[in-house]
């Protein structure tokens, strides 16, 4: 993993400000390394200016100026004129996760649909919140305020409107009865549950294709966003181990036994740790036959 990339999410991510194209557009360095980010922040640059006039011409054409009628004004731009439209087919796809390709294909899957929305958005002078939904990345306008939630938005639905009854059936549809909903589901995140969000997303397609290096490269990304995740100091040791990289997996895995250790252990956890000691013993075994 290049330190330059693990420097430049970092930064990213907890740096000034509410934007989210720099840290996509560094994520999406690990699949086109050779990316130009400033060429496609000037192009959200130059949405952003269009989608203003068209929601200022729109508002000297009926003279209502209320959030709603904006937001059908903005989507009337990204998604009549633009034609950005959610990738049913090819969901899986890696290219869904890269914010360039995106812009370049105007397809995505739920979470890059809506960091389109809003990084054009904010461009065009709208207060649009990442809403980490199980399941199906949405985003809300905070307004009118006689709404607790604002105004539910589905960026991968042709910025479809969701009443509170929508997104129950949603997260039913998504997750099933494995979380009961609840409003606080409905609530702003933050730009680095969003960047973790994207990273999880792409790591979890990557192991899907067995493309482990890859995979590997975005769990240290993760781990230098949330640096105390065991889960994914695991799963770095994991996937070294399946890339036969015996040091860095004996490492990882040897200190992701040690920590996890200290806290309580349910019967499946158990079990695991069982099975990640079994591939430590092996790796101990690789190590002294070299000696």
């Amino acid at each position: 993993m290049r330190k330059d990339l693990v420097d430049a999410l970092v930064s990213a991510a907890n740096g000034p400000g509410i934007g989210l194209a720099q840290a996509a557009l560094v994520i999406a360095q690990i699949e086109y390394p050779r990316l130009d980010a400033q060429a496609y922040l000037a192009r959200l640059d130059a949405m952003g200016e269009a989608a203003r006039r068209r929601i200022c011409r729109h508002i000297e054409e009926t003279g209502n100026t209320s959030p709603l009628s904006c937001i059908a004004a903005f989507n009337a731009y990204l998604f009549d004129d633009q034609r950005f439209v959610g990738n049913r087919d090819h969901y899986e796809d890696p290219r869904n996760s890269c914010l360039n390709e995106v812009l370049d294909r105007r397809t995505g899957i739920p979470i890059t649909l809506s960091v389109v929305y809003m990084e054009v958005g904010l461009r065009a002078g709208l207060q649009v919140d990442g809403v980490n939904f199980p399941g199906h990345f949405l985003v809300r306008l905070p307004e009118p305020k006689s709404r607790a939630s604002g105004l539910i938005i589905d960026p991968f639905h042709a910025g479809a409107m969701l009443s509170e009854h929508d997104c129950r059936l949603l997260l039913q549809k998504h997750v099933g009865s494995e979380v009961a909903f609840s409003r606080a589901l409905l609530a702003p995140a933050t730009r680095p549950q969003i960047v973790v969000r994207m990273l999880l997303n792409l790591k979890r397609i990557y192991v899907h294709m067995r493309s482990f290096p890859q995979a590997r490269d975005v769990t240290e990304l993760l781990l230098a966003v949330t640096p105390s995740a065991l889960s994914e100091l695991r799963d770095r040791g994991l996937l070294a181990y399946h890339l036969n990289d015996v040091t860095s997996a004996l490492r990882d895995l040897q200190t992701y036994l040690k920590l996890a250790s200290m806290g309580e252990m349910d019967k499946e956890t158990r079990a695991e740790h069982l099975q990640i000691w079994e591939h430590v013993k092996t790796l101990r075994r690789r190590v002294a036959s070299l000696n």
